[in-house]
């Protein structure tokens, strides 16, 4: 290939990262490519495994540890700098040039570049699916897929991980599965631990450790709540959200009904509360409150009934009402 012509494939790549950036612009989507540090800051790698050499998806490199300005997330590059050595690689590819495998660092199924931005930029664009590549696999509690290959999902599965660290419930409760959509919900969860293990120590009158407060909270507390949203079939009313949420709506909505009533409630009538105020059933809803309003009012027609009953038993016989009770006791 000429020089002219690995000059015209670079210009196309160019053109296409320049037109991914518009489109990302009008449709308010990210096409960065994440930034190691940022990841493994939120993310808390502190040790990685060496799995020597392998055959890694290109599809699932979405980050670099130095290059991530220089290329967007499907590896266009994006300024003309780095022509040079895009030509180069380019050159070598179409040469059937042995390469040395790239180096990545594996987070759970994601991958971020150390070496060799530009040889999976001309690999893509080339259409290959693969890359050799050397992999050091970073040591993780909380499980990355390719679907959290952006920053806020990175940050939330740092809170994640930083509960689990704090819990370990992971290993206390292996099943456990505490997923939150937006950040916050952790440290909310810990508060709730923390009221439990205080409230635990009360009534068993003894210090109570902090893994007794976590299990206990995890099989008397979050089970419980989470069994009725599944009874309820809460999720499909709030699509996009995750039984963790729910739990903290309907604990909080728990609450509310016990100030209310003044009495405790079990967590099913707290979440058939929750679907029938706040979900996104209008039909089920419509039908809760018409015959809500329908047992009012026969209580209403009921009430009114047996007050004139009253009054009329009262006309025909004085001292069988209330007032003809204080009068006979007065004689």
């Amino acid at each position: 290939m000429t020089p002219s012509q690995d000059a015209l494939e670079f210009r196309k790549a160019r053109a296409k990262s320049r037109l991914r950036c518009m489109w990302a612009r009008l449709v308010r989507r990210n096409t960065a490519l994440l930034s190691w540090d940022e990841a493994r800051a939120k993310l808390h790698v502190r040790s990685f495994i060496h799995r020597g050499v392998q055959a890694v998806p290109l599809q699932h490199i979405v980050g670099s540890v130095g290059r991530y300005r220089d290329f967007d997330n499907a590896f266009l590059p994006l300024h003309d700098h780095t022509f040079e050595r895009w030509r180069r690689i380019n050159q070598a590819f179409d040469h059937d040039v042995n390469l040395p495998p790239v180096q990545l660092y594996k987070v759970g199924d994601v991958y971020f570049v150390l070496d060799g931005n530009h040889r999976i930029s001309v690999a893509r664009e080339h259409g290959a699916a693969f890359i050799d590549a050397e992999v050091l696999e970073a040591v993780m509690r909380v499980p990355v897929t390719l679907n959290d290959a952006n920053p806020e999902a990175l940050a939330l599965l740092g809170e994640y991980d930083e509960f689990l660290r704090r819990t370990r419930l992971d290993v206390l409760r292996p099943e456990q599965d505490i997923r939150f959509s937006t950040c916050g919900g952790y440290a909310r969860v810990l508060e709730h631990i923390a009221a439990h293990r205080y409230f635990m120590g009360i009534e068993q009158k003894r210090a109570v450790s902090e893994e007794e407060a976590v299990t206990d909270w995890y099989d008397n507390v979050y089970l419980p709540v989470v069994e009725a949203i599944r009874k309820e079939k809460l999720l499909a009313d709030f699509p996009g959200r995750t039984e963790a949420d729910l739990y903290l709506w309907v604990v909080e909505h728990l609450h509310y009904l016990r100030e209310a009533y003044g009495r405790d409630l079990p967590p099913e009538v707290a979440a058939h509360s929750f679907a029938s105020q706040f979900g996104k059933r209008p039909w089920s809803a419509w039908m809760h409150n018409a015959a809500d309003q329908l047992l009012r009012w026969l209580r209403h027609l009921l009430h009114r009934a047996g007050a004139t009953d009253r009054q009329a038993a009262a006309a025909a016989s004085p001292a069988d009402s209330p007032a003809g009770w204080a009068m006979a006791a007065s004689r």
